[in-house]
């Protein structure tokens, strides 16, 4: 399984990362598009990966 990785989460943005300007690529906007794509990516692996057990480090 070493050549197939688990996804690991995206790291969030720190609470004073947004400047709350309304500017058109906000950290939090970036990091919700990263959320999706793990956990698209999470749920592929995994379909992959039956037999792990959710939360087990691989």
């Amino acid at each position: 399984m070493n050549d197939d990785p688990q996804p690991q989460p995206p790291e969030p943005p720190a609470p004073g990362d947004c400047c709350h300007s309304g500017c058109a690529y906000c950290v939090d906007d970036l990091y919700q598009d990263e959320l999706d794509r793990y956990r698209a990516a999470l749920q592929a692996w995994q379909a992959r990966h039956p037999d792990v057990k959710p939360g087990c480090q691989v």
